[in-house]
């Protein structure tokens, strides 16, 4: 990377239409999209979409190949990974580590070198919502149980109600889920002086993804896997705990998709997209 392909690139994202597409098609890798497509999601005419993407194509930022009759466009990762290498190979004086979670892990090595994903390692990961009474108690108590080995599982509220909803105490003890230290709580407790670690933080409702997140120690990843809420669905109390019921399943599809993750082998980038990618499911 030089400084003339920096600018380049840099000059390339520049323009707010061409930086929404950089990221969708970043939210989209590896499967790319086609060109229509990302013109049909933000709504900018066909023509004006293939000159941003040109733009693009040529800074080198993506690449683009035929599918049929579609042409599809995919974010060009390396390109990505050396820009970032580049701006901040000089950051903090010559120690570059300290830009983490900036710093791709394809960097060259540095006498302190950030720390990365090992498969031995304990995982700390905080489901979060606005109330925590149900679908981050949900799934607190899933990955508390299936991941055990690799993962400790913890929730927390913005605006926590105090107390777990009883249908969904009631169907993780139907479960055979233990709930004994389950409690609603507020996020703040994980954002203080000597709290746990957070390596994953991972909201499970629309509302506390638009809030403003504490600062959290460690700078986690996070993620967004939004699900109705259960403890708004109105009707019989056997469909009420149906809604529940689902609630639980989603969660456990996505949770099991998440722990069989190969964690320690992916860079944060590839991590981020397949977190995100487990989130759409």
């Amino acid at each position: 990377m030089d400084i003339e392909s920096t600018v380049a690139a840099l000059s390339a994202l520049a323009q707010p239409t061409r930086l929404e597409v950089f990221r969708k098609l970043i939210a989209a890798d590896p499967n790319g999209l086609p060109a229509g497509e990302v013109a049909s999601q933000l709504k900018v005419p066909h023509n004006t979409m293939s000159s941003h993407l040109n733009i693009l194509n040529h800074a080198g930022l993506v690449s683009s190949e035929r599918r049929g009759r579609s042409i599809v466009y995919r974010v060009e990762l390396d390109m990505v990974r050396n820009l970032f290498a580049y701006l901040l190979k000089d950051c903090c004086g010559g120690r570059p580590e300290l830009c983490q979670p900036l710093v791709p892990t394809t960097s060259p090595p540095t006498a302190n070198p950030p720390e990365l994903p090992v498969a031995d390692k304990t995982y700390n990961v905080l489901f979060l919502c606005t109330g925590n009474s149900a679908r981050s108690i949900l799934g607190e108590a899933i990955l508390r149980q299936e991941g055990s080995e690799h993962f400790k599982a913890l929730s927390a509220g913005s605006q926590p109600r105090g107390e777990v909803h009883p249908f969904a105490r009631d169907l993780l003890k139907q479960l055979k889920y233990p709930t004994e230290n389950l409690r609603s709580k507020s996020w703040n407790e994980f954002a203080v002086a000597g709290a746990p670690k957070l390596d994953f933080v991972i909201t499970v409702c629309d509302n506390a993804t638009h809030e403003v997140c504490p600062i959290w120690p460690g700078q986690p990843m996070t993620a967004h896997w939004g699900l109705p809420d259960p403890a708004a669905v109105e009707g019989s109390e056997a469909e009420r705990r149906l809604a529940f019921a689902e609630t639980y399943r989603m969660l456990r599809n996505r949770i099991l998709a998440f722990i069989s993750l190969p964690i320690s082998s992916l860079d944060r980038l590839s991590l981020q997209n397949r977190l995100s990618d487990i989130g759409k499911s």
